[in-house]
Order: C-alpha cells, then sequence, then structure tokens
C-alpha cells in the first residue's frame, strides 16, 4: 500500500512558516534555503522541486518517491499568489478546500469532502508514495495516516507561527523510528521518521 508521507522544513521550535502563514521561502521570506540543500533536494527527491526550480535546474526526472501532492489551501495559494496555479504539474495535486469552487489550473483537482476518507482512496490505488506537503492544519487532520514523516530541520527558530501540526491538533502521543538522517554543512538535517507498529495498534 502506498505510504502517505508528510515531507516538511520545520524550525527547531517546530514550526514550518509565520504566523501569517506565508511561504517562508518565498522573495521575502526568511527561511535558509543554501545551495546543499537545493542541491539534496535535486539528487534524492527532485519531484518535490517546484517547476520553476526544475527548469532553473534543468530537471527532468520523475523522482523515486512521491506521485502524487496533497496541499491545503493556504498553502497552495502562496503558489497563487506568486504566480504559479500549479507548482507541481508533473505530480498529481489534489487542494483540500471548502472555500475554493473553482481550480485555478486544470491539472489541480480541488477536494471538498474528508480528507481522511480521500487519503484512504488514495492509498489503495498503485503507484508511488503520496506527498503531503502542507499546511499544518491538513497536516493535523490527516495526522492519524501519516506513515512516514520526512523532517527537514532547519538552523532556524521562530518563536511563534504555524506548528507542525496546526493549531488545533489533538493531544494523541505516536511513535516513531528513526530510519534515516543527513547532515548538511549549511545546518538542515534531513531526518526520515517511519511510524511504528505500536503506533497503529
Amino acid at each position: 500500500m502506498r505510504k502517505l508521507v508528510y515531507f516538511i522544513a520545520v524550525s527547531i521550535d517546530g514550526f514550518i512558516a509565520g504566523p501569517d502563514g506565508a511561504d517562508p521561502t518565498g522573495p521575502d521570506g526568511f527561511w535558509p534555503v543554501a545551495q546543499d540543500y537545493v542541491q539534496h533536494l535535486a539528487q534524492t527527491y527532485p519531484e518535490t522541486l517546484p517547476a520553476p526550480a526544475r527548469e532553473a535546474l534543468g530537471i527532468t526526472a520523475e523522482g523515486a518517491h512521491f506521485d502524487t501532492i496533497l496541499e491545503g489551501r493556504r498553502t497552495y495559494m502562496n503558489g497563487v499568489d506568486a504566480g504559479f496555479a500549479n507548482c507541481y504539474p508533473h505530480l498529481r495535486h489534489y487542494v483540500f478546500t471548502r472555500t475554493l469552487t473553482e481550480s485555478p489550473d486544470p491539472g489541480v483537482e480541488l477536494v471538498a469532502t474528508d480528507p481522511l476518507a480521500k487519503v484512504r482512496e488514495l492509498k489503495r490505488e498503485d503507484g508511488k508514495d503520496i506527498w503531503l506537503c502542507g499546511g499544518g492544519e491538513l497536516a493535523g487532520a490527516l495526522r492519524g495516516e501519516i506513515d512516514r514523516l520526512v523532517v527537514k530541520l532547519a538552523p532556524l527558530t521562530l518563536g511563534s507561527g504555524t506548528p507542525l501540526f496546526g493549531r488545533g491538533a489533538a493531544f494523541e502521543p505516536l511513535l516513531y523510528e528513526r530510519t534515516d538522517a543527513v547532515v548538511l554543512d549549511s545546518g538542515t538535517v534531513f531526518l526520515t521518521y517511519d511510524k511504528t507498529a505500536k503506533s497503529d495498534a
């Protein structure tokens, strides 16, 4: 069965964006994006780079990990506001929203139904794993269905902002096993955790 993977950049103190939820890596962003970070993504997770970056870097590889991306409305709108109605045309693209009624791009499918039901349906299909891109609220709603966390831990603290699982996530301890760690010279650490069988019990 396909895995749901929350592949996300997070600060040392557990935030994925500032209080306004805007793209922290955009032109006015504060997130550190070093050269070795981009190189590691290009070599290991090329499908997670948005189309403009893939074009600039000459990346055409499909990638080994994901063929589907899930986003909440706010995360998706960061790309739209930057002029890109579909930052990931090389992936099946779903946006979970109850407020958008018409997709800005034919390659982006809007989902207004229960995120859990949709994810369970996608997991039963054939294909590569499913990338949960964000944001925090969607991740909080899907937390029990997340099979793997790939945390790109940045050498950064924010003090406040959008938490990893949103502001309304329920208290529910889940155990994970660390299965990989890659430390970059620039300070970012890629940490991979798989949910343990005990968490599924």
